[in-house]
């Protein structure tokens, strides 16, 4: 019986659209226009790479008849893993939270990152706070909103139990960036994402299609698991945004 993985991501659409989703959250017709494959077709496999766990799907909070696709790379690890130690125990993979070959090793490169979401409150600080606390000092991290409002307490609260402190960082409007260089420019919601400016020199730009913990209740107490459960998922991803910052940026032609 072949591994679980290689059935996957065996099939040629399955492996590009693993792809697509490796690079940012998608929407179908975003898939559908990178495969040139019938929308049909694309949703399809979406659905078999849904149900052997390696892609998920949340409904846009900037659209709600609308829906993000999300692949879970830490499980995409963890499978790959599996899959060469089934073939031979020396083939055994390191998985992404042990060895230094995993995404946990510092960026090699110097590089700047920009984070984005609509209040500047929750998620990009979050975001900023780990990436700057795991990089080092030659990558910058930086955050804004395009509605800026004060830092929730409930963020602050879940970095210091991770042990960073955010507590006296403030909220920026995106607008201050206007004409900066960044290597990296990320969306943490969905309706920011739709107004995003370009940025000069040709960034990698990235969607992480994450609802606002804050929606979860009425209170703090209420929404307090929502910012925990954010937080992890945002810790994920940034350790796997320090693999790709390892690794080279293509050249651009004169034409591009």
């Amino acid at each position: 019986m072949l591994p679980v993985f290689v059935e996957l991501a065996g099939n040629p659409l399955r492996w590009q659209i693993l792809a697509e989703l490796a690079k940012s959250d998608r929407r179908v017709r975003e898939l559908t226009a990178a495969t040139g494959e019938p929308q049909s077709l694309v949703s399809y496999h979406l659905g078999r790479l849904r149900a052997g766990g390696v892609v998920g799907v949340r409904r846009s909070s900037a659209d709600g008849r609308d829906a993000y696709y999300s692949l879970d790379l830490a499980r995409c690890g963890e499978m790959l893993a599996a899959t060469g130690a089934a073939l031979h125990p020396g083939l055994r993979l390191t998985t992404p939270d042990g060895g230094s070959d995993g995404p946990d090793r510092g960026a090699r490169r110097a590089g700047r990152v920009l984070f984005l979401c609509t209040g500047n409150s929750a998620r990009s600080q979050m975001a900023e706070a780990f990436l700057a606390a795991r990089a080092g000092p030659r990558v910058r991290a930086f955050s804004a909103g395009s509605r800026p409002k004060p830092l929730h307490p409930n963020a602050v609260r879940v970095m210091r139990a991770r042990g960073i402190d955010i507590s006296t960082q403030r909220s920026k409007h995106l607008d201050q960036y206007l004409g900066q260089h960044f290597d990296h420019v990320i969306t943490l919601c969905d309706r920011v994402r739709e107004v995003c400016p370009e940025f000069p020199g040709h960034p990698r730009v990235a969607h992480w299609s994450m609802p606002d913990p804050s929606s979860a209740g009425a209170t703090n107490r209420e929404t307090l698991a929502a910012f925990k459960q954010t937080a992890d998922e945002i810790e994920t991803r940034v350790r796997f945004l320090q693999a790709t910052m390892t690794q080279p940026r293509p050249r651009r032609s004169a034409h591009d």
